[in-house]
C-alpha cells in the first residue's frame, strides 16, 4: 500500500477569484491518488528525488486545472469520471501495457481472478484503441482473418478508446463456446468490420516442423514452459534426415514469459547472456548459459514481424545478439517488460511495467524492439482477401540460409 502524506499542491487558480476552502479540500482529496501515482515511480527506484520534484511541479498546475473545472465550467461537473480519465491518461502514457485499474479489477486480482479457460487467440496492446499484436495459429481469430496491426474499436459494443490492454484481455477471455463481437479497423480498409468469434481453449500444439528444400523449418505456435522441449524434439527429428540449416518462424507469435524464452534460447546459445533483466535502479541481472547449453550449433535464420513479442522477442534477441541467428522480416514491437499490480489507497490500482529485458549488448528491447538483419515486410491483405499463395518472406529466409551469411556455429 502506498500512502500520501498531507501537503499543499499549488497556489490556486490564476485569476481574480479566490479558491474557496471547500474547493481546496476537494482538490486535495481528488488529487491524492495522483500524488500516489507519481510517488510509485520513486518508491520502486533508487533515485526518486528529481522525478518526484518534477511530478509535484506538475501537480500544482493540475490543482489549478481541477479548481477551474469545479468552479468555472459551464455545468456542474461529476468529478469522478474526470479524475478517472486523468488517471487513465497518466498510466496510458507510460507504455502499451501499463494500466489504471478500477477497485473492482483490483479486488478480482486480489481474489486470484484468472482469465477464462478459452479465448479468441489474440495478444493485444494499447495504441489509441486496442491493437492486435499477435494471432495464434488455428485460433478463432486466425480463421476469421484477424492480423497483426488490426485495431479493435469495440468489444461487445463497448468502445475500447479508454480501455486498457489489461481490461481488454479479460473481456476477450471466457468460457469455451461463448461468443464475443468485435468491431475491427484495418488501416488498408475504408470501413470497420464487425466480427463475431466463438471462444476456444488453446490447442496443445506448440511447435511443428518440416523439411523444405533441404532446410529444416520450425514454426513456433506459442511459447509455454513446454516449448523448448517441443522445439528440441522437432529439430532433432529433422536433423536425422540431414536437414540443415534451420529456419524458425516467429512471425506474429506473442505472449509467454521470459522464462519460456530463456529455456528455448538455451538450445542455441553456449556463450554470452541469454537475457538481461533490469528494474528502475538500472542494475543488470543477466542470465548466463549453463555448461550443457548450446547443443544445437547449425546455422539459424529467424523470421520475425511486428507481431513477434514478449517471449518470442526475448528469444530472438538472445540469438541475434549472440551471433547465433540472422533475423529476416519486420522490426519487432518492443514488448519485453514485466508488469506488477501496485495498490492505491482509494481501492484503485496501477498495473505497471516495473522491469524490462535488454539485448545482449545492454540496450533495451522494451519500447525499442529488434531491427531485422534482412528487412522485408509482410504482405497487406484486405478483409475477405486470401493471403498470397507463396510465402515471399520464407523464400527470402531460404536464400539467406543457403548463402551461409547466417548466425552460425558456436561462440
Amino acid at each position: 500500500m502506498f500512502e500520501a502524506g498531507p501537503g499543499r499542491f499549488g497556489a490556486g487558480i490564476a485569476h481574480n477569484e479566490t479558491v474557496t476552502v471547500r474547493s481546496r479540500w476537494l482538490v486535495f482529496a481528488i488529487t491524492t491518488p495522483l500524488v500516489v501515482l507519481v510517488a510509485v515511480g520513486g518508491l520502486i527506484g533508487a533515485s526518486p528525488d528529481a522525478p518526484l520534484q518534477r511530478g509535484f511541479a506538475h501537480l500544482r498546475v493540475f490543482q489549478d486545472v481541477i479548481s477551474l473545472i469545479t468552479q468555472a465550467y459551464v455545468e456542474e461537473v461529476q468529478i469522478d469520471p474526470v479524475m478517472d480519465g486523468a488517471m487513465r491518461g497518466l498510466a496510458d502514457s507510460l507504455d502499451a501495457e501499463s494500466a489504471y485499474l478500477t477497485p473492482a479489477e483490483v479486488k478480482a486480482a486480489d481474489g486470484g481472478d484468472s482469465l477464462g479457460p478459452a479465448d479468441i487467440g489474440v495478444t493485444i496492446a494499447r495504441q489509441f484503441y486496442l491493437r492486435v499484436v499477435g494471432v495464434r495459429d488455428g485460433s478463432p481469430a486466425a480463421r476469421a482473418g484477424l492480423r497483426t496491426g488490426d485495431f479493435i474499436r469495440a468489444i461487445d459494443g463497448t468502445p475500447t478508446r479508454d480501455m486498457s490492454a489489461y481490461r481488454g484481455t479479460r473481456r476477450l477471455a471466457g468460457q469455451a463456446g461463448s461468443t464475443v463481437e468485435l468491431l475491427v479497423i484495418r488501416t488498408s480498409a475504408a470501413d470497420p468490420h464487425t466480427i463475431t468469434l466463438t471462444r476456444e481453449a488453446p490447442s496443445d500444439r506448440l511447435v511443428t516442423a518440416r523439411r523444405l528444400d533441404g532446410a529444416a523449418v520450425a514454426r513456433v505456435h506459442r511459447f509455454t514452459p513446454g516449448t523448448a522441449g517441443a522445439l528440441a524434439t522437432e529439430i532433432g527429428n529433422l536433423r536425422l534426415t540431414g536437414a540443415t540449416p534451420l529456419i524458425i518462424d516467429l512471425r506474429n507469435v506473442a505472449g509467454g514469459t521470459a522464462d519460456d524464452a530463456i529455456a528455448a534460447a538455451r538450445l542455441f546459445v553456449k556463450y554470452g547472456p541469454l537475457a538481461t533483466r533490469t528494474e528502475r535502479d538500472g542494475v543488470p541481472h543477466p542470465t548466463a548459459p549453463e555448461a550443457t547449453d548450446g547443443g544445437l550449433t547449425m546455422p539459424v535464420v529467424l523470421l520475425v514481424s511486428n507481431g513477434t513479442a514478449h517471449a518470442a522477442e526475448i528469444f530472438a534477441a538472445a540469438l541475434q545478439g549472440n551471433d547465433r541467428a540472422t533475423l529476416v522480416g519486420e522490426p519487432t514491437p518492443g514488448l519485453a517488460g514485466e508488469q506488477q499490480l501496485f495498490r492505491l489507497p482509494d481501492g484503485h490500482g496501477l498495473w505497471m511495467t516495473y522491469a524490462q529485458y535488454l539485448k545482449p549488448d545492454g540496450t533495451p528491447i522494451h519500447g525499442a524492439g529488434l531491427d531485422p538483419d534482412v528487412p522485408m515486410g509482410m504482405p497487406v491483405v484486405d478483409f475477405g482477401e486470401a493471403p498470397p499463395a507463396t510465402d515471399a518472406m520464407l523464400d527470402r529466409a531460404l536464400e539467406v540460409a543457403r548463402s551461409g551469411k547466417t548466425g552460425a556455429g558456436e561462440r
